[in-house]
């Protein structure tokens, strides 16, 4: 039988095999013009740099989602200041790898600074002094540039963010901010990180069906590359109302939204979020939310969140 590279796609046909590059299952891969030249495949010797660099991590959170515009930037940008918060000896570092659309700089409050390079890497750019951000956000001209690259220059720069920041001696957390889908991007981050320790993923979602759908796809795609579910985060589960405090749905859970959804995929639910429209102007203008607003219910559901978080081991 052909043999297939460790990272290889569902329908790879192996590199020993006739169609090896060459089929339709071959389309987009990275790894596509080397198999169809018959030069076999040696060891990934970034994945070695990878995992040089990133071992003083100790816990690794991959933020994801299989539909856009539930809140993914912003969970992870109040869940890393949220941990920095809360020990001020710990180091939080948040690597934002959607390169098409870098929102953490701005979300973060540090939309204008710029990366430097150094002997020891790339310095990743500092909120606090525990809590430092890297995006490709950082290496734009102007906010207003669009990033129009195919996979493999998407993928090499993923590699060069894993294998080039100097995040410091140790990193208690580092959060991982990705785009929806489960794509080119989710695909390099599992190929680097899979031999890490403590690799988990937090998968977050909205109450309505129509993101239900897309986030039972993100659950599967975790099984199959074998990255371990931390938990299911339902973001704007409810509206509360600041005068009256009374709530309101405002996506319907038609379905029984994502407690029924985790029920039904034996997958744990870590919390549930309320819609406060300050978060959206506090992340608009790079504030930092939990602070400002410690009387949100947004804010108390973050706290408990985090409290599970921080059981690991």
């Amino acid at each position: 039988m052909a043999t297939k590279p460790e990272d290889a796609p569902e329908h790879c046909p192996g590199v020993e095999s006739d169609s090896a590059g060459k089929g339709s299952a071959c389309q987009g891969c990275p790894n596509q013009s080397i198999c169809a030249s018959g030069v076999a495949l040696g060891p990934d010797l970034s994945a070695e740099q990878v995992k040089a660099r990133l071992s003083s991590v100790k816990n690794t959170i991959i933020v994801l989602s299989g539909k856009g515009g539930v809140g993914k930037s912003t969970f992870t940008s109040l869940l890393a200041r949220t941990l920095a918060a809360k020990d001020a000896n710990s180091n939080i570092a948040v690597l934002d790898i959607d390169v098409c659309g870098p929102s953490m700089p701005r979300v973060m409050g540090v939309l204008n600074e710029q990366v430097h390079q150094s002997g020891s890497g790339w310095s990743p750019v500092f909120v606090d002094d525990n809590l430092s951000v890297m995006s490709v956000g950082f290496l734009l001209s102007s906010p207003d540039d669009a990033v129009i690259w195919r996979g493999p220059k998407k993928t090499g720069m993923i590699r060069q963010f894993l294998s080039e920041v100097d995040w410091g001696d140790t990193v208690d957390f580092l959060i991982i901010d990705t785009p929806p889908g489960t794509s080119d991007e989710h695909l390099s981050i599992v190929q680097y990180l899979k031999c890490m320790n403590n690799l988990q993923a937090i998968v977050v979602t909205t109450p309505q069906e129509v993101a239900l759908l897309d986030v039972r796809k993100e659950i599967d795609f975790c099984r199959k590359t074998s990255i371990p579910i931390l938990g299911v985060v339902e973001n704007m589960t409810s509206f509360i109302c600041s005068n009256c405090k009374q709530s309101s749905e405002i996506f319907p859970k038609n379905t029984g939204g994502a407690e029924a959804m985790c029920a039904e995929l034996n997958v744990p639910l870590l919390g549930k979020v309320p819609l406060d429209p300050r978060l959206a102007q506090s992340c608009d203008e790079g504030g930092n939310f939990i602070q400002e607003f410690s009387d949100s219910p947004a804010t108390t559901a973050f706290i408990e969140i985090v409290s599970k978080i921080q059981g690991l081991p």
